[in-house]
């Protein structure tokens, strides 16, 4: 996961870099009065965007891959966990049951 938003960073960065250089030699508009550094940023992202969905769609892929691996390592803890309370709980009830005939 870390790979992909590195990677993800670089290609903003690179279109960042770009974006301004465009912007500061005109061949793209500046943004109005006071705004021209947000501009620049919010063009960047907006060119980035699908350049990172193409481009890096096979890193993608691998980091979603290892996020469901890890929810499916999770919910299989969880269930041995529960299945362990129920099984602690059915041993005590049924002691408690064999407790309660002997009396």
């Amino acid at each position: 996961m870390l790979r992909y938003t590195l990677m993800r960073l670089g290609i903003f960065v690179g279109c960042l870099v770009v974006v301004w250089g465009l912007v500061h030699s005109g061949l793209a508009p500046r943004g109005l009065g006071d705004s021209n550094g947000l501009w620049i940023v919010l063009l960047a992202l907006l060119v980035s965007a699908p350049i990172s969905f193409v481009v890096l769609r096979k890193e993608r892929d691998r980091a979603s891959e290892r996020i469901v691996q890890r929810v499916d390592r999770v919910k299989a803890n969880l269930e041995a966990n529960r299945n362990q309370e129920d099984d602690a709980d059915d041993a005590a009830r049924a002691h408690g049951r064999a407790q309660g005939q002997t009396s």
